[in-house]
C-alpha cells in the first residue's frame, strides 16, 4: 500500500495539478450556473436516486435496483430538455465570457425583513387604495433567474415609493411583475406562467393566474392587487390567500419570509444556516 502511494506521488506531475485545478473550476462554475434556478431542486433528486440505486444495490434489491436503473437510463435523455434554460444560459455566458467571471446574489438577512415587509405593505396599501393592478414576486429558496432575464433589469433596494411608481399606468414598467431578491428589486416588467389549475375562481383574470402560477413551480410569494377591487391577495404554494387587510397582509408576509432556524452548510443554498 504504501510502495503504491508513493508511486502515486511520484509520478505526479504539475500538469496533473493543473487538470485538477481546471477540472474544479468548471464543476465549481458549474454550480454558480444553477445555484440561483430551479435545477438546483432537480439535481438534488438526481443525487437522490444515485444514492437511493447505490444503497439498493449493496442491499441486493434486485427490483428496486432494476428500477432505479432504469430511470437513471430514461433521465441521460431527459437531462437535455430538463436543464435546457442552464445550459442555454451557460453557452450565452461563454460566449460573452462571463462563464470565468466572479459572480454573487443578493441575500436576505434577518434584520432587513421587518424593512423589507413595510417597504412592500405601504406600496400595496396605497396601490389598493387607488386601484392600481400590481404583481410582486419575492424569491425564497427555489432560484427565478429564468423569469428575471425576461425583465428589465431594475437592482434597486427596494421602498414603497420606488414600487408604486413602477405600477403608475402607462408607464414602461407597470405591465408585468416585480421580481424581488432578497432587499432589492432584480426586474420588473417579467414574465410568469400562467395557472391552469380548475380551482382558480372565474372571476379571476391573468394577473392572478400568473401570480398562482409562479407559486406553482417555485416556493416564491406572490403580492397581487387587483386592479377591478383593490383587493390585496398573497399566493404561495398555488394556494391564494385573497382581500387582506393592512394587519392580516403583514402577519401573513412575516410567516411566510421569516427564515427557518437550522444550521448547516448548504452547497447549492445562498448561505449556511439560513
Amino acid at each position: 500500500m504504501q510502495n503504491t502511494f508513493t508511486q502515486l506521488i511520484s509520478s505526479f506531475s504539475l500538469f496533473d495539478l493543473l487538470d485538477i485545478l481546471i477540472v474544479a473550476f468548471v464543476l465549481y462554475k458549474m454550480i454558480l450556473l444553477i445555484r440561483g434556478t430551479r435545477a438546483v431542486q432537480l439535481l438534488k433528486g438526481i443525487v437522490v436516486i444515485l444514492l437511493a440505486t447505490g444503497v439498493s444495490s449493496a442491499l441486493q434489491l434486485n427490483a428496486l435496483n432494476w428500477l432505479l436503473d432504469k430511470i437513471l437510463t430514461i433521465g441521460l435523455f431527459a437531462i437535455p430538455v430538463v436543464f435546457q434554460p442552464e445550459l442555454r444560459r451557460g453557452l450565452e455566458q461563454l460566449g460573452r465570457g462571463k462563464f470565468f467571471s466572479w459572480s454573487s446574489t443578493a441575500v436576505l438577512e434577518e434584520e432587513d425583513i421587518p424593512k423589507m415587509i413595510s417597504e412592500v405593505t405601504k406600496a400595496t396599501q396605497v396601490l389598493a387604495k387607488n386601484k392600481i393592478g400590481a404583481l410582486i414576486v419575492i424569491e425564497r429558496e427555489t432560484g427565478l433567474n429564468d423569469h428575471f432575464e425576461s425583465g428589465i433589469p431594475i437592482g434597486a433596494v427596494v421602498s414603497s415609493e420606488l414600487l408604486i411608481n413602477i405600477f403608475i399606468p402607462n408607464t414602461p414598467l407597470h405591465d408585468g411583475a416585480v421580481m424581488m431578491r432578497g432587499n432589492r428589486i432584480v426586474a420588473a416588467s417579467c414574465f410568469l406562467p400562467l395557472s391552469d389549475s380548475s380551482r382558480i375562481s372565474k372571476e379571476l383574470g391573468t394577473r392572478h393566474r400568473a401570480g398562482i402560477g409562479i407559486t406553482e413551480v417555485s416556493d416564491a410569494v406572490t403580492v397581487i392587487v387587483s386592479e377591478e377591487t383593490g383587493y390585496v391577495s398573497v399566493a404561495v404554494n398555488g394556494d391564494l390567500t385573497r382581500n387582506l387587510d393592512e394587519q392580516s397582509f403583514r402577519e401573513l408576509m412575516t410567516t411566510h419570509l421569516a427564515p427557518p432556524k437550522q444550521n448547516g452548510f448548504s452547497l447549492f443554498g445562498r448561505k449556511a444556516g439560513s
